[in-house]
C-alpha cells in the first residue's frame, strides 16, 4: 500500500470511490431523512414544523442566522441579544444560504436549504472518512468496517441507559449529545460540522501524502487552503488540527533524536522530520489570519466576549471517554504497534492524535469537549489496523464485537421518529404562533427588538429576522440575570415604572402575549398604558411600546 521509506500511498490508495461508498453515503442519508419526512407527515393544520428533530434550540438559531443573511447581513449579529454588536465573520454559510431565498413561505425555504446542506455535507464526510481510512487500511472488508464505524459508531452508552445510569457521574453518555466524539449525529442533523470534519479529514490526507494533492511542490499548501474553509465552519477546529500536526512532529522530533543518540546516519532510514515541520508552517501561515481574526473579534466586541465566558462545553469524568472509546482501545493500542513497526512516517499520525487527546479534553479551555472533534476516525483507523493485519480465524469473533458499537445509533434514530410521532413544542410550533410571527416580519424593520419569554424568543428569530432579549443559552448575554426579570416583566404585581425601566433599557419596540408569557404571570397588556395592541388573533398578541 505505502512505501516504508517515503510513506507515499500507491495507485491502490488512489483509486476512484468504489461503488458500495456511494451506496452506503445514500443509504444513510435516506435513513437520517425518515425523522423529517415524517414530520412532515404529521404536522397537519394545527402545528409547523421546526425543521429539527433533535437540539431544537440551536435549530433554531440557525435558522435565525439564514434569515439574518436573508435581511442584508454579511456579518453575524446573534438576534438571541438586544445588545449593540460589531458584527464578525462566522457562521457564514448559514448567511450565505438565507441569501437564496426570499417571502413568502421563507422558513420553508430555508428548512429545505438545510437538508440540501445537510444531505451533501453528509456525502462529503463519508467519501472524506473513506479516503482517509484507505491509507491506513489495506483489505476491502476492514476498509467498509472503517467507513461504517465512523459514520454509524458509538459507545457503550446504550448500556448504560439500560443499567438505568443516564446521568452517570453527572452528564448523559457522550453518545447521546456530544457530535464531536463521534459522527452520526452530525450525519442526522449538524451540516456545518459533518462538512467541517471532511474538510479536517481531507486536509490531513493532504498532508501526510502530499503526492495525491493538487500543487504537489508546496507540501502543506493545500491542507492550509482546505482548512481555512473550514475555518469558515468552525475556526476552533484549525486550532485543534495545528495541534494534532504539532504533535505528529513533536513524535517525529523525538524519534530522530532517538536515532542520533543510536547514531543512526542521516539516510533513506532516518526521520525527515525538517519536511514535516516546513508543511506544517505552510499550514499555519495559511489558516492563522482566520483565527487571529476570530480572537481579536471575540476579545474586542463585548457581547461577544461576553457569550464566550458563559458558552462552557466542558468534558465530562474521564470515565465517560472510557464508557465511549474503552471498547476500541485495547485494539487501538495493539494497531498502534503494528503501524510504528511500519515505519512510515505519515501512519504516525493516528497515534500522536492519540497521545495528544487526553492533554485536549481537560485543557484549561472552556470549550474543552469540542476539542475531541474527529478523534473517532483515528480511534477507529487504529483498531482496524490491528483487525486488518491480525489472524483471519478471529474475524467473526471482532465483527460481533465490533457491533455492539451501533445501538447507540439505532436509540437516537428511534428516538428521534418517536419524538415527532405527536407534535409538540419544541419540535413543532402552533400555526397560531407562527402567524403571529410572519406578522412581525412584514412590519419589523432591521433591528426591531421584541420581549418575549425564553421559549417564544428562541423560536421568534427563525421566522422574523428580529433581535429578542433572551432565546438562547450561550448567545443570549447576562441570561441568568435577564430570565428573572423577563418572568417578573408578565407577572402582576410588578409595577409598570419596572416595566418600562426594563423596555427603555433595551429600546425594546414590542411585547409578545401568547400562552408561553402568561405561563410566566397574570399581567394583563391590555391594561397598559404604555403599550397598544396592533395583532391579536387564537390567543396570540403583538404589543407595539410607546415611548
Amino acid at each position: 500500500m505505502t512505501s516504508a521509506v517515503s510513506g507515499q500511498p500507491s495507485a491502490v490508495a488512489q483509486r476512484r470511490y468504489p461503488q458500495w461508498v456511494w451506496v452506503f453515503a445514500i443509504a444513510v442519508i435516506v435513513v437520517t431523512s425518515i425523522p423529517y419526512l415524517l414530520s412532515y407527515a404529521v404536522e397537519g393544520t394545527e402545528w409547523q414544523f421546526t425543521g429539527f428533530v433533535f437540539g431544537v434550540e440551536d435549530g433554531n438559531s440557525y435558522m435565525a442566522k439564514m434569515l439574518r443573511g436573508a435581511d442584508g447581513d454579511w456579518l453575524f449579529r446573534s438576534p438571541y441579544t438586544a445588545l449593540p454588536q460589531l458584527g464578525v465573520l462566522a457562521f457564514f454559510p448559514y448567511l450565505l444560504l438565507g441569501k437564496l431565498t426570499s417571502p413568502p413561505e421563507q422558513h420553508i425555504q430555508l428548512v429545505a436549504l438545510f437538508q440540501i446542506f445537510r444531505i451533501g455535507a453528509g456525502i462529503l464526510y463519508i467519501l472524506a472518512s473513506y479516503d482517509f481510512v484507505i491509507l491506513f487500511v489495506k483489505t476491502e472488508r476492514w476498509r467498509r468496517w472503517g467507513v461504517t464505524l465512523i459514520a454509524l459508531g458509538g459507545g457503550l452508552g446504550w448500556l448504560l441507559i439500560l443499567l438505568g445510569k443516564s446521568s452517570w457521574l453527572g452528564s448523559l453518555p457522550l453518545d447521546m449529545y456530544s457530535p464531536e466524539t463521534f459522527g452520526f449525529l452530525m450525519l442526522l442533523g449538524l451540516p456545518h460540522l459533518s462538512l467541517a470534519r471532511a474538510l479536517l479529514l481531507w486536509g490531513l490526507r493532504a498532508f501526510l501524502f502530499p503526492n495525491l494533492a493538487p500543487w504537489k511542490s508546496r507540501p502543506g499548501l493545500f491542507t492550509g487552503v482546505l482548512w481555512l474553509l473550514m475555518g469558515l465552519l468552525q475556526p476552533l477546529i484549525i486550532v485543534l488540527a495545528w495541534g494534532i500536526v504539532a504533535s505528529h512532529w513533536g513524535i517525529l522530533l523525538i524519534q530522530r533524536l532517538w536515532q542520533r543518540w543510536k547514531n543512526v546516519n542521516a539516510d533513506a532510514n532516518s526521520i525527515k522530520w525538517r519536511e514535516w515541520l516546513q508543511r506544517w508552517l505552510w499550514i499555519v501561515s495559511v489558516t492563522a489570519p482566520i483565527v487571529i481574526y476570530t480572537a481579536w473579534a471575540f476579545n474586542v466586541d463585548p457581547v461577544l466576549k461576553q457569550w464566550t465566558a458563559q458558552n462552557l462545553i466542558l468534558s465530562p469524568h474521564p470515565l465517560h471517554y472510557l464508557a465511549a472509546y474503552g471498547l476500541m482501545i485495547p485494539f487501538a493500542i495493539a494497531g498502534g504497534i503494528r503501524l510504528v513497526k511500519d515505519k512510515v512516517e505519515a501512519h504516525w499520525l493516528p497515534i500522536a492524535w492519540s497521545i495528544a487527546l487526553p492533554f485536549l479534553l481537560y485543557a484549561p479551555y472552556p470549550l474543552q469537549r469540542r476539542l475531541a472533534e474527529g478523534y473517532w476516525v483515528a480511534l477507529v483507523i487504529l483498531a482496524l489496523v490491528y483487525f486488518d493485519r491480525g489472524k483471519r480465524k478471529y474475524i467473526p469473533y471482532f465483527q460481533w464485537l465490533l457491533g455492539i458499537v451501533f445501538p447507540t445509533t439505532l436509540i437516537l434514530l428511534l428516538g428521534s421518529i418517536n419524538a415527532v410521532r405527536s407534535p409538540q413544542i419544541p419540535i413543532f410550533r402552533p400555526r397560531s404562533e407562527v402567524t403571529a410571527f410572519e406578522y412581525l416580519d412584514e412590519i419589523a424593520h432591521k433591528d426591531t427588538i421584541v420581549l418575549a419569554s425564553y421559549e417564544t424568543s428562541n423560536a421568534l428569530p427563525a421566522w422574523a429576522p428580529v433581535f429578542v432579549v433572551i432565546g438562547h443559552g450561550p448567545e443570549s448575554v447576562g441570561l441568568a440575570e435577564l430570565s428573572p426579570r423577563v418572568a417578573q416583566f408578565y407577572d402582576s404585581s410588578t409595577l409598570d415604572a419596572e416595566r418600562l425601566a426594563l423596555l427603555e433599557e433595551f429600546d425594546v419596540d414590542y411585547v409578545f402575549w401568547s400562552p408561553l408569557e402568561r405561563e410566566l404571570g397574570d399581567w394583563n397588556p391590555e391594561q397598559s398604558d404604555m403599550l397598544t395592541e396592533i395583532y391579536s388573533k387564537a390567543g396570540y398578541s403583538i404589543y407595539q411600546v410607546n415611548y
